[in-house]
Formats: structure tokens, C-alpha cells, sequence
């Protein structure tokens, strides 16, 4: 049977991501506490389900910490993988304020103590009894995705995790924070900027104008030698290591124009080292607004 476990951060998407999951024929069970989830998987599999996908998260208490021994266990005889799901508290705060909801680590209107955890202490707390399970798949940072990009994602992460290891590179702009869900992040901003350039500042690194611009400096070429020769060198590594995910971000200003032709040049070059996928936040979340 493949089982999708979706955890992470209240607030982060995971109902939009079980929702993708049920769409593609998975039996999708939400806040499932840990402890049954051995007895759900035998019970579905004797009824011939061959898909699964449980969201657990902070609403599971203690009972939490017995997830990772649980996975262990499942990944003996099923085809487990675990999404991730994380936000900026600032954009879990935001969301939780329009949603007028209360977070699950809120104090109940019925405690002596009510009103004295913030939603941010509350959203902290979570961090850290959730902390160990990122440890365990693949993670996305959502605090910037609209609904509609994060769908996107987790029906890459559906169509990709029978592979034994993707690699993706993920573009981003400094002036919008750093990506939350990466394993390294390679900074561009030293480079030449093209958006001092009126012609090709319309323009992204997925324009030729602007590959070409770039693809002529010779710090542009010896920084993405730098890094291809730096990830050839440990993928068998990692590769061991029984890494399903590993995420490269590579960042300028804007997430416009430097980091996204090397997110791009990266994906092409390494194409037959790993199944690769190459995300740009900034031009997918703003869906062409600079």
C-alpha cells in the first residue's frame, strides 16, 4: 500500500493538501491519532485499498512523539513517505487572525488560565513538539504559496514519490524571506544583476535575453560549476543516507532574474544524476507581478 503521512505546522495547508491527495484516489483520513495508524493500514489493506494518506499533526498530543517508531515501522511493509507542510509564524498568525480560528495548542475557553498562551507561543510550542519529523520526508514551505501553487506541489510530491531520490531546486528572492522547507541555500546576489538593465528587468530568467546576459559573465558560469561540482560530488552520499528529497534554493534580490536562470541551468545539468524538478517561488506565487 502507499500511506502519505502529512504533518507539520496547524495553519501551513495541510487540509488543502489532503484534499489533493483525495482527488487522486487516496482514502484520506484527517487528524488521525498515531496510535491507530498501524491498525487502520491493516484493516484497509485486507479490504483491498491500495492507497492512503492520513494528516497527523499537533492535535495528536503527546501520542505524537510514537510517530517516527510508527513510520519505522510501516515502511517494512508499505511504500511510506511524509510531506511536511511549514509557514513563517508571521504567516500562520495572518491566517489564523482572517480564519477567526483557534490554533489546537490554544488554552480552552474552559481553563483557569485562558487568554494567557498567545497564538505565537502556541504556533512555537507546536515547532517543537512537531521538530523530529522533519527529520522523516519531504517538506514545503508554504508561508508565500497560494492555494492554488501549494495544489500544484503536492500533486509534484504524488507524482514523484515512488522515485529513490529527487532533486530540486527551488529560486527565491531575499526581500521575501528564505524558503523554510530547503536543504541548502546558494546565494546569487554577488552576481551581476540584469534588473539594472531597463530592457531585460520586464523580464525573468526564464527569458532568453536574460540567459544570455548572464550566461556571459563568468562569475554567473563559475558559481553554477561551483555548485553542480559540490552536489556530483555528495549525491552518492545522500543517495545512501536514503534521502527521498533534497532541496537546493538558490537566491537573489528579487527571485526574478539571477536565481531563476540558475535554478534553471542547475535542473538541466543534473537532469541524469536524480528525477529533478525545478520550482521559482516568487514567479509562481505572483503569477507575473515583479
Amino acid at each position: 500500500m502507499r500511506i502519505i503521512l502529512i504533518t507539520g505546522i496547524s495553519g501551513s495547508g495541510k487540509s488543502v493538501a489532503l484534499n489533493v491527495l483525495e482527488d487522486a484516489g487516496y482514502y484520506c483520513v484527517d487528524n488521525l491519532p498515531p496510535g491507530f495508524l498501524l491498525e487502520l493500514t491493516d484493516f484497509l489493506a485486507r479490504d483491498g485499498y491500495t492507497r492512503l494518506a492520513v494528516a497527523i499533526d499537533a492535535r495528536a498530543g503527546s501520542s505524537l512523539a510514537n510517530l517516527p517508531e510508527i513510520v519505522n515501522g510501516l515502511q517494512g511493509r508499505h511504500e511510506v513517505s511524509v510531506l511536511f507542510l511549514n509557514a513563517s509564524t508571521q504567516a500562520l498568525i495572518q491566517r489564523f487572525s482572517e480564519t477567526r480560528r483557534r490554533h489546537p495548542l490554544s488554552l480552552s475557553s474552559g481553563h483557569p488560565m485562558h487568554g494567557q498562551t498567545s497564538l505565537a507561543d502556541a504556533i512555537e510550542s507546536e515547532r517543537e513538539l512537531v521538530a523530529d519529523l522533519t527529520l522523516f520526508g519531504h517538506q514545503i514551505d508554504t508561508s508565500n504559496l497560494r492555494a492554488h501553487n501549494l495544489r500544484a506541489w503536492v500533486r509534484q510530491f504524488v507524482e514523484h514519490e515512488h522515485v529513490a531520490m529527487t532533486l530540486m531546486f527551488e529560486s527565491f528572492g531575499f526581500k521575501r524571506g528564505l524558503p523554510l522547507d530547503a536543504d541548502f541555500v546558494f546565494d546569487a546576489r554577488a552576481l551581476p544583476n540584469p534588473h539594472y538593465d531597463e530592457r531585460l528587468r520586464p523580464l525573468t530568467g526564464l527569458d532568453q535575453p536574460v540567459a544570455d546576459f548572464l550566461n556571459a559573465q563568468p562569475e554567473v558560469c563559475l558559481f553554477i560549476d561551483d555548485i553542480e561540482g559540490f552536489l556530483r560530488a555528495w549525491l552518492p552520499r545522500f543517495r545512501a543516507d536514503h534521502r527521498s528529497y533534497l532541496t537546493v534554493a538558490i537566491g537573489c534580490t528579487g527571485g526574478w532574474h539571477r536565481s531563476v536562470y540558475i535554478a534553471q541551468a542547475l535542473g538541466q545539468r543534473l537532469a541524469k544524476e536524480a528525477e529533478v524538478l525545478v520550482r521559482h517561488r516568487e514567479i509562481e506565487v505572483l503569477d507575473g507581478q515583479p
